[in-house]
């Protein structure tokens, strides 16, 4: 594994850490694993003519790539374990700053996707390059001042790309883009309509917003109370008419009604004051073909790509005869 000069890197790493403050991000985004972080999103690394901050280049990484990169470049190695830490408590802070883009070559990739990118904005990139030159604490001062301006802009181009979905009280929420939120759409849109007509959102799920949508006095009152949002299904709804709670699974890439999870959610709405139905969604019959065997007796399947039906994991309550409209 190459290496650079531990002294040279170490030099780097201090300027590194210096332009973080300059930008005043916070002491535990100052320390060295943040400055190693900017330093390889900036494709910089310590050579025999010394440190050149001229010749950063915007570097598109995952967050396991930076951290071969600060292995291979400054010897520095980390656990396995750590890459969560880089994730949330570097990565995170530099994307909420400005200077770091997420996913822009894929905007709609999924929050919670193993192939997230970074990299760092084209106006950053600018500023950077000018380090410890004459040049430096002008466009330090300028960028700082156009800052806000760029981080609206961002959260406008952000909000741009998310799911519109509107619920039957006629209020409308954003769902972030790509992933299981586009399957909740489908669960809103054409699910509910089918089989649950009128019933009125409790709960939607969002793996960038947590909570997009939580009604948690309604659900109180239905004899449930929740604190941990990791503890609830993708959607629950109330149908009030048949005193219904329905609590759904998006299933794109993990979690359809299995076995255990039943008991962890019967357990969780133990207290509830209505019946409970259970119902793993699925975008395709692919994607459904990948679980088949997982998903628990006593729910249902509905899978969006054929909107019109429900798949019964339940039989004993549904054997008989299918008689289609005309009697045949």
């Amino acid at each position: 594994m190459r290496k650079g000069s531990p002294g040279k890197g170490n030099k780097l790493i201090e300027q590194a850490r210096t332009i973080l403050r300059a930008l005043g991000m916070p002491s535990d985004q100052t320390n060295e694993r943040s400055a190693l972080t900017l330093l390889a999103l900036l494709h910089l690394k310590p050579t025999r003519r010394g440190s050149d901050w001229s010749t950063a280049m915007a570097a598109l990484l995952g967050i396991t790539e930076i951290m071969d990169y600060m292995a291979e470049h400054f010897g520095k190695q980390y656990a396995p374990n750590t890459r969560e830490t880089v994730r949330r408590f570097t990565i995170h802070q530099f994307v909420q700053a400005g200077f770091i883009l997420k996913n822009p070559d894929d905007p709609k990739r999924p929050t919670n996707s193993p192939d997230n990118r970074y990299q760092v904005e084209l106006g950053a990139l600018a500023l950077f390059r000018t380090f410890g030159t004459p040049a430096w604490p002008q466009r330090l001062r300028e960028y700082l001042t156009m800052l806000p301006t760029l981080k609206q802009r961002y959260a406008s181009e952000r909000e741009m790309q998310c799911v519109p979905l509107e619920l039957s009280s006629g209020k409308t929420i954003r769902l972030s883009p790509g992933g299981q939120n586009d399957l909740i759409k489908h669960i809103i849109d054409d699910f509910c309509p089918r089989f649950t007509p009128g019933a009125t959102p409790i709960y939607i799920g969002d793996t960038a917003k947590k909570w997009a949508c939580f009604d948690k006095q309604g659900l109180a009152d239905l004899g449930v109370r929740v604190e941990k949002h990791g503890q609830m299904p993708d959607v629950v709804v109330h149908l009030e008419v048949k005193n219904w709670l329905v609590l759904m699974e998006a299933v794109t890439s993990h979690g359809p009604m299995t076995p255990k999870r039943l008991v962890e959610l019967k357990k969780l709405f133990a207290g509830a004051t209505c019946g409970l139905v259970f119902v793993s969604a699925f975008p395709d019959r692919k994607t459904l073909n990948r679980y088949l065997a997982e998903i628990a007796w006593e729910t249902e399947v509905w899978v969006a790509e054929s909107p019109t039906h429900l798949i019964h994991f339940n039989g004993e309550r549904f054997l008989g005869p299918y008689v289609t409209p005309d009697g045949s």
